[in-house]
């Protein structure tokens, strides 16, 4: 984005620059347009504050609108991200209007709405969505879905999903799953460690999709998160063999991202036999220098069969 320099501004202030305008949308959406609630949020560290923000710059702008008498959001963001904050907005409307209708079939909604608009962690709220037992899962599953929900400028700073899955987790209900696994990386790895700890928390039944996935044809994206999600499951029984007999059809130079987590969940291999062939099949010429890296981390997890690795490395 072009640096735009605003008239008037004195030379201790920088240009606006793609930041700037992240912090004047963040502020326009979240705090009312007002620096003077924005500033003590981030002050407190509170649950939306954005690391890339920093307050120092906050405060220059601050001072900046001050000295020019004007909204810095008005004069410098474009058509595109005005409407975006105009959604954002439109957004906590809609969620702050189910707490205008007091009736039973609100009542599920407005504890989906507690949960986006949570500024802790939602420990209270989760529960209450617990409670509601299955009834609670499709709301849930709705908040996965949505794109915004992903987005920081929009109620729930972007952690919304995290929380659906967290709770659809202690839920545990099966029909969370192909959600759950097409949430994934969406978002930051925050959020992806969450949804794959959800899908451990379900279960067999999840177990059972994933290595589906990886195992399915034409090799995409989808193979790659499977197999991300397959890490919390490597001591099942009968992951890490089917990991390992993949990564032996596969041309590892072709797919190193997918070798690479395929290794990684051998590390769930328990037989001594089982471990034996896999170090065997490592010592291949040519294996990218990143897969042995990952050799070596599972090897790193087999100290009590050191005998057997070594064997094959004399």
């Amino acid at each position: 984005m072009t640096n735009k320099k605003i008239p008037n501004s004195k030379d201790s202030f920088p240009m606006i620059d793609a930041t700037d305008h992240a912090i004047l949308m963040h502020r326009d959406a979240h705090f009312g347009g007002l620096f003077s609630i924005m500033l003590p949020y981030y002050r407190d560290d509170g649950k939306g504050v954005q690391v890339e923000f920093k307050i120092s710059r906050i405060e220059q702008l601050a001072v900046l609108e001050e000295q020019l008498k004007e909204n810095l959001a008005a004069a410098v963001l474009s058509a595109h991200e005005a409407h975006r904050v105009a959604d954002a907005i439109e957004s906590y409307r809609k969620l702050r209007d189910i707490y205008e209708i007091n009736n039973p079939s609100t009542v599920l909604p407005r504890l989906i709405a507690d949960l986006i608009l949570a500024e802790d962690e939602a420990e209270e709220e989760i529960k209450a969505l617990v409670a509601q037992k299955n009834k609670a899962v499709t709301p849930l599953i709705d908040i996965l879905k949505q794109e915004e929900f992903y987005d920081p400028l929009f109620p729930g700073y972007g952690q919304a999903p995290y929380l659906a899955a967290k709770t659809l987790g202690l839920i545990g209900d099966k029909r969370a799953i192909i959600a759950i696994f097409e949430a994934i990386g969406k978002s930051d790895f925050f959020v992806d460690e969450h949804l794959c700890d959800t899908l451990k928390q379900i279960g067999t039944a999840a177990c059972t999709f994933l290595l589906q996935v990886v195992k399915s044809r034409p090799l995409n994206e989808d193979n790659i998160k499977a197999a991300i999600a397959l890490l919390n499951f490597k001591n099942e029984p009968g992951v890490a063999d089917s990991c390992f007999e993949l990564v032996q059809k596969l041309d590892v130079h072709e797919n190193e991202f997918l070798s690479s987590y395929l290794i990684l969940i051998c590390a769930g291999l328990q037989e001594k036999e089982e471990r034996a062939e896999f170090i065997k099949w490592s010592l291949q010429p040519n294996l990218p220098r990143h897969l042995l890296a990952d050799v070596q981390a599972v090897k790193g997890e087999w100290n009590d069969y050191s005998q057997v690795t070594d064997q094959f490395e004399q």
